[in-house]
């Protein structure tokens, strides 16, 4: 049920009483954490105190302006998003307000500067002698599920379907199951992914027999102090899950070669898989399957296909048996 939110009568809305009123009647809390910036900043630059209908369009567009003009276009469409869904509450429940003007528009999102590494670069990296099974282990079933790293550090051993080659993951922004706080990964809507031989091959080196608990964990066990979940430690062995920062930095460690920060991002694995599936003929229909993009638009980000193969592409059009 929608939460009521009991709005003030026979006097004007002020800016600060309609944020609040609108921050309160939202039920997800990671959507109030994220409205809250851009609704709480904007109100702040407007004056709280001042009647919400004295607010002129203009002024909310001079605000984001101001705000996040310069921000980068995901932040600046973010904190958009939030002033037009507090405005439009208001306007929804009967209070006269402005509306972000049109010049205000939303930003296209730019093509992901992330770069496609090879087949064979991905394949040597992975070769060599120096990298610890572990790492072998998750690089590879990265580039082979195309999943984000997050889905595949947060994999137990008892949904890997070994027959299969699958497993299910916790996607990005997925749906609950139920409205309620503190959800259980299990409350969730869960997504599978799948990998071939190569990640077959390594993952039961890696495992060891274990049977429950993360597939990638630490190599030391979480310190007194530290408060982890049961689910995120190995309940044989007592490690702790490999976390996002420690996997990034291990990759780094491998492929830096102008210093600390400089090498392979986590998330170059999916862009190469899509990149390389898409240079090998799949279907826009197919990588979204694969990638479980909802929006074409979003595939295309992905795919960056080599100048080799833009150069082999282009042969198709040369005359008569030219390629010969």
């Amino acid at each position: 049920m929608p939460t009521v939110v009991q709005l003030p009568a026979g006097k004007a809305l002020t800016v600060r009483t309609a944020a609040d009123v609108f921050l309160d009647s939202l039920g997800n809390p990671n959507t109030v954490r994220n409205y809250g910036i851009g609704v709480g900043k904007t109100a702040a630059r407007l004056g709280e105190g001042r009647p919400l209908a004295s607010v002129a369009d203009d002024e909310i567009g001079e605000a984001l302006e101001l705000l996040w003009g310069t921000a980068a276009v995901n932040t600046w469409n973010a904190r958009r998003a939030g002033v037009l869904s507090w405005l439009g509450w208001c306007r929804e429940r009967g209070y006269e307000g402005p509306m972000v003007p049109a010049w205000a528009k939303r930003l296209t999102v730019p093509d992901s500067e992330t770069p496609a590494r090879s087949k064979m670069a991905v394949d040597r990296l992975i070769a060599r002698r120096e990298v610890h099974l572990r790492e072998k282990t998750l690089w590879r079933m990265l580039y082979e599920t195309a999943a984000r790293a997050e889905e595949v550090l947060g994999v137990n051993i008892e949904e890997l379907d070994f027959a299969g080659r699958r497993c299910p993951v916790k996607a990005k922004g997925a749906r609950t199951k139920a409205r309620r706080r503190g959800q259980a990964r299990e409350d969730f809507v869960l997504e599978p992914v799948y990998w071939d031989a190569g990640t077959a091959r390594l993952l039961p080196r890696l495992l060891k027999g274990r049977t429950r608990g993360p597939v990638f964990v630490t190599h030391r066990r979480p310190g007194p102090g530290k408060v982890v979940s049961p689910r995120d430690v190995c309940p044989d062995t007592g490690l702790a899950r490999l976390s996002y920062g420690q996997a990034r930095a291990l990759l780094d460690e491998h492929t830096a070669l102008r210093g600390p920060g400089t090498g392979w991002d986590l998330h170059e694995y999916r862009h190469s898989a899509l990149t390389y599936l898409g240079e090998q003929g799949a279907s826009l229909l197919m990588l979204m399957a694969k990638s479980r993009h909802k929006k074409p638009e979003n595939v295309r980000r992905y795919f960056k296909p080599s100048p080799e193969a833009i150069s082999e592409l282009t042969s198709l059009l040369a005359p008569g048996d030219a390629r010969r």
